[in-house]
């Protein structure tokens, strides 16, 4: 089994920032890509981040500039540090990892989401 637990949501005012982590646990073989993903009220969940294991990155138009994925590999841990945070920023977060486990099959995984409200 794997686990992943996001932490690092909570209520921040318009311009402010928060660094939400994500580490990953379980019978892990390796990790390819991990990243971020959100999901507001009454909306689709959309990609926000996404880290390959060579460190490559790929983020939505809409926070370009503003929020920067990382990952820590001896840890297992995926990071999204978002700064300049706007209303439009408020969701739920969910984290993901695409994991090779010890069966040496490849699936992909979630956490169970952190809250991040911005209020105006």
């Amino acid at each position: 089994q794997v686990q992943l637990v996001e932490s690092g949501g909570g209520l921040v005012q318009a311009g402010g920032s928060l660094r939400l982590s994500c580490p990953v646990s379980g019978s892990i073989f390796s990790i390819n890509d991990m990243g971020w993903y959100r999901q507001a009220p009454g909306k689709q969940r959309e990609l926000v981040a996404t880290i390959i294991s060579d460190g490559s990155t790929n983020y939505a138009d809409s926070v370009k500039g503003r929020f920067t994925v990382s990952r820590d590999n001896a840890k297992n841990t995926v990071y999204l540090q978002m700064n300049s945070l706007k209303p439009d920023d408020t969701a739920v977060y969910y984290c993901y990892a695409y994991v090779r486990t010890y069966d040496l099959r490849y699936r992909d995984y979630w956490g169970q989401g952190t809250q991040v409200t911005v209020s105006s």
